[in-house]
């Protein structure tokens, strides 16, 4: 659980007759990682080269292409079709064969038919635009032009302008400003120019038109309705193809995206006249059933070979498979964000399974938004697809659980306690109710909530000093492995002396012990002893290490988020119970006016609206803080991640099968 699966590397070799039924039986498998063979020329594969595709490859790409083309006019997700009944692959490609190339060409004429109409309607609207402010002007659009001694100039302006020459001039006021058509001498130009440039008039092209403007708005607004039926009749037909179509074309692209993978597979083998070599990795526990098929495809003329790897050189590490239990696997998604752990150590996926729902629930802690968050969780698993997705809204449901188990534990529901309705139901284990409002029944328990976050972190950095030094001992780095174990030694070392000194609400009191040497106790002189031996493991380990020890403090205040952000939303939840209910609804009860109505809508208003958003802040802050202590505090000290992510060539058929 805390390991990936373990990894076998394996080298194929075989004659290249036997190298479709290699490649096919692999595909089927899917539990094959191939190793890309780059390194022409290498030790031990002299007079190899990087692999030919498959006869065939180039059309069968081709047709992807063709498919995906369509696929994309018409919006098509094979994703959506999962759970069809599944088609043979023969089948499949007989339809190919036979409807492809009509289905693309009537898709390419209506795509082409409905993207011309739709430039047709772009150049109308422009159209339509230049001749707009000419409507109020009462001139036939040929009398603007064919002159020879005279200029004719329009344009936008707020007010008329007086011209000082001799013109003939057409002003037309509007709401959105005015419009001025001059007509003027040619010798005229310069002082027209001078006039204009002083004034705020904003010069446009005079359409090159003829007839009234009136005519041809109307004809081609006519015509941008005629185009925008024949836009709506393509898209008929197209929905039409898409309905009767669409679960061939989605089976098509998975038949094949498969039959294109394999067929290119070669691209990443080593390759001779005579013979090919794949290199990669399989879960130790495929072996045997791989070893099998692979023996009954080539009627045992291949060769397959598990390589001792037992130096572990960076081009030769395993790619990485998480092996979690069920509830643990959608925590996945989260490490990957980070990084995907190294082969060589430990996955911490397990523990955040745990430790970030625990952490969200700490920190929101709500009966109510605990329970907005997991029906809204649950409705997207429904709605949305991807398993990436899908993983991300289990682990938000799972810390929606314990949103609403700690919001029990702080007896705690959009910010109130029960008993603010009078109706007692149970008292809080742990409170966090602030005096805001006459209906705040409890006091914060503060003190108990800060101390309870530091011993979180106090435990949570000591497992990750603790899994480091088991990441160190597994390559006998031992003085890393001394570094990690001294750091551990001083963090509780310090603890020791502070329990001998002072008494700490829940924390252990070790003031009454009986003092042995200079005013310390027994448990203070075991501290001093770890403080010591603490700082000599760090020194063996990297003496510039020795100024790092003041983080030990800051770690563990870091962890003291989980009170505090929790204790702001329950503060933003108050506020908002206490001036809708108290101060907006409250007091309209007892004589309701006209008035005293909107009072109370606006109050209800509030109360949702400040709900709603304290509860998107809950998922954001709840959220975000337990990451970044999964991510800053606990990580940093164990975990360095980069592994590679394990990519089984092959892929599960969801729409078709052989």
């Amino acid at each position: 659980m805390l390991q990936p699966k373990t990894m076998t590397r394996l080298l194929i070799v075989g004659s290249k007759e036997q190298m479709s039924s290699a490649v096919t039986e692999l595909y089927r498998h899917h539990v094959f990682h191939i190793t890309d063979y780059t390194d022409q020329g290498a030790e031990g594969y002299e007079g190899f080269r990087i692999g030919q595709p498959m006869a065939g490859a180039t059309e069968l790409s081709t047709n992807l292409i063709s498919i995906r083309s369509i696929e994309n006019t018409f919006d098509i997700s094979p994703d959506a079709y999962i759970g069809i009944p599944k088609r043979h692959s023969a089948s499949i490609r007989e339809i190919i064969e036979r409807d492809l190339s009509r289905i693309e060409s009537e898709v390419s004429d209506l795509t082409a038919k409905r993207s011309g109409a739709e430039a047709q309607i772009r150049i109308y609207e422009q159209r339509i635009a230049e001749l707009t402010p000419f409507l109020s002007i009462p001139l036939e659009l040929g009398l603007y032009r064919g002159y020879e001694s005279i200029s004719v100039i329009a344009g936008k302006t707020s007010r008329d302008i007086e011209i000082p020459v001799p013109c003939e001039k057409f002003f037309a006021a509007g709401k959105g400003g005015g419009v001025l058509v001059l007509f003027f001498r040619n010798q005229d130009k310069t002082e027209v120019d001078a006039v204009l440039s002083e004034t705020p008039f904003q010069q446009i092209s005079i359409p090159e038109e003829e007839g009234s403007v009136r005519q041809r708005l109307d004809y081609y607004q006519s015509e941008i309705s005629r185009l925008n039926a024949t836009i709506a009749d393509c898209d008929a037909l197209l929905e039409e193809i898409k309905e009767k179509n669409g679960t061939f074309l989605a089976a098509c692209d998975e038949a094949l995206s498969a039959e294109v993978e394999q067929a290119e597979v070669p691209l990443r083998f080593a390759t001779t006249d005579l013979v090919f070599v794949a290199d990669g990795w399989v879960p130790s526990e495929e072996i045997e059933g791989l070893k099998s098929g692979l023996s009954q495809a080539t009627g045992g003329r291949i060769l397959v070979m598990e390589v001792d790897e037992k130096e572990e050189e960076e081009e030769h590490a395993p790619p990485v498979e998480y092996e979690n239990p069920k509830f643990a696997k959608p925590t996945e998604a989260i490490v990957d964000i980070y990084s995907r752990p190294r082969y060589d150590e430990l996955d911490p996926t397990l523990m955040i399974s745990i430790i970030f729902p625990l952490f969200f629930g700490i920190i929101l802690g709500d009966i109510a938004y605990g329970g907005i968050l997991l029906v809204l969780a649950l409705a997207l698993r429904r709605m949305l697809v991807g398993d990436t997705v899908q993983r991300l809204l289990a682990v938000l449901r799972n810390a929606s659980i314990s949103a609403i188990f700690f919001g029990i534990v702080y007896a705690e529901a959009f910010g109130a306690h029960p008993g603010a309705i009078d109706i007692h139901l149970w008292e809080p284990i742990i409170s966090r109710h602030l005096l805001i409002g006459s209906h705040a029944y409890y006091q914060a328990d503060i003190t108990v909530l800060l101390v309870f976050a530091v011993w979180f972190g106090i435990l949570q950095m000591t497992l990750g000093r603790a899994m480091s030094v088991v990441n160190h001992y597994r390559h006998q780095h031992m003085s890393h492995v001394a570094g990690q174990i001294g750091w551990i030694a001083l963090m509780w070392g310090v603890l020791f002396i502070i329990w001998s000194i002072a008494a700490l609400p829940l924390m252990p009191d070790l003031t009454g012990l009986p003092a042995i040497a200079m005013g310390l106790n027994i448990a203070g002189i075991a501290g001093a002893v770890l403080v010591v031996l603490g700082l000599i493991g760090i020194a063996r380990e990297s003496p510039l290490e020795l100024i790092e020890i003041p983080s030990i403090i800051s770690h563990s205040l870091s962890y003291t988020r989980l009170a505090a952000v929790g204790l702001s939303s329950v503060a933003i939840a108050m506020v908002v119970n206490f001036i809708a209910i108290e101060m907006l609804i409250e007091p309209q009860l007892g004589e309701l006016t006209v008035l005293g109505i909107v009072f109370v809508i606006f109050g209800i208003l509030v109360l949702l609206l400040g709900h709603l958003l304290n509860t998107a802040l809950g998922l954001l802050g709840g959220g975000l803080q337990s990451l970044r202590l999964q991510y800053v505090e606990f990580f940093t000290k164990f975990y360095k991640g980069g592994g590679e992510i394990y990519r089984p060539f092959g892929k599960k058929r969801e729409l078709t099968e052989d």
